[in-house]
């Protein structure tokens, strides 16, 4: 075999190196070309070896370098194409694996509160940057608490206006959170107090558009030396317009409540008429939202307090109502029936 056969053999191996597009062709050109059985080492340097055996001893020493320049240049061939290989393969596999940020994830975005806690929470932080203390007390309450202390003994008929849950004789569900009014005196005697106290209550009450058997209120005391009629006025006027706005104007409709003494209604001017009248405010250009009074002086006595040096005011909320009136909601039972649809409506509302 001559010489320039020889290298036109290499150059035809190393051709097929480059043309290899993936590391498997390249294995299968190193296995038939470069193996020991292969046509290179078969022919080429057989070739070669019988070339060396026959030539002159000055020529030996070429020869076999030449040998070796051969073996070289098609193992660099051969190890260049490789790694050119491998980091195209690597690129393919980061181009698979790789994640297009430019996409839109997954939505899991956090519902919406119940407006009746949203309105709750409104009026907790309304008050207490007013320096009211909040307080709390248990749902399952004594009749003493509940009635008595609150200038309603046995027998009264103020308590029909609050059908109760017995337990026993002595034992209900609070129908209103003054309870922890009384509890809160009693353990502060003759003391100022600031205080509201929001909470759940029940009443045996038909269930309906606007009523419930169990419904949450926020009740407001006030008790210090030389409180009076126009301290109840003011802080109303300022709860009504943080609740409602500036716009809405508020009287009081003389009314009976058993532990104050004088007693009111409060009405806030009609939102859709703004006091002109109209079917929503039945044509008295007001709404009922609550009912407030200057604590009877037997509350207070009863409760500790020396009631010649120490007056005071109070008034009870139901949140139910406010959320009502200011977000337009028909139905109170909607405010416990986990309807997402409902929920959903002041998703956006809640987020301002």
């Amino acid at each position: 075999m001559e010489l320039a056969e020889i290298e036109a053999l290499v150059s035809k191996i190393k051709q097929d190196i480059e043309c290899c597009e993936c590391l498997k062709d390249l294995v299968d050109v190193k296995n038939e070309q470069l193996g020991k059985k292969s046509t290179f080492f078969s022919v080429a340097l057989e070739g070669l070896n019988q070339m060396i055996r026959t030539a002159p001893i000055e020529e030996k020493k070429k020869l076999g370098a030449l040998i070796n320049k051969f073996k070289t240049d098609v193992l660099d061939c051969y190890n260049k194409k490789e790694i050119v290989l491998k980091e195209k393969l690597e690129l393919e596999k980061l181009k698979e694996e790789e994640i297009d940020i430019s996409l839109p994830g997954n939505d899991y975005s956090a519902g919406s509160k119940n407006p009746l806690f949203v309105i709750r929470d409104e009026i907790i932080k309304f008050f207490t940057s007013l320096g009211y203390d909040v307080y709390a007390g248990p749902e399952v309450e004594n009749d003493h608490y509940n009635f008595e202390l609150l200038n309603t003994p046995k027998d009264h008929p103020a308590r029909d206006m609050q059908d109760s849950f017995y337990i026993d004789e002595r034992t209900l569900l609070r129908t209103h959170t003054s309870p922890v009014q009384a509890r809160t005196m009693l353990k502060n005697p003759n003391t100022p107090i600031k205080m509201i106290a929001p909470g759940k209550t029940y009443r045996r009450d038909d269930d309906d558009l606007t009523h419930s058997h169990q419904f949450m209120q926020i009740e407001c005391l006030v008790v210090d030396e030389g409180i009076n009629l126009a301290h109840l006025k003011s802080t109303l006027e300022k709860f009504m317009h943080h609740i409602f706005g500036m716009k809405r104007t508020i009287k009081f409709v003389p009314s009976y409540f058993p532990f104050t003494e004088p007693s009111f209604e409060v009405n806030v001017s009609c939102a859709n008429c703004h006091g002109k009248g109209c079917n929503m405010c039945k044509g008295t250009g007001y709404i009922e939202v609550l009912g407030a009074g200057m604590v009877h002086p037997n509350v207070l006595r009863m409760c500790g307090y020396d009631d010649t040096r120490f007056s005071g005011f109070a008034f009870g909320v139901g949140v139910e109502r406010l959320a009502m009136l200011r977000y337009g909601i028909d139905d109170i039972r909607r405010f416990y029936q986990n309807d997402v649809r409902f929920l959903k409506q002041f998703k956006e509302e809640f987020r301002k």
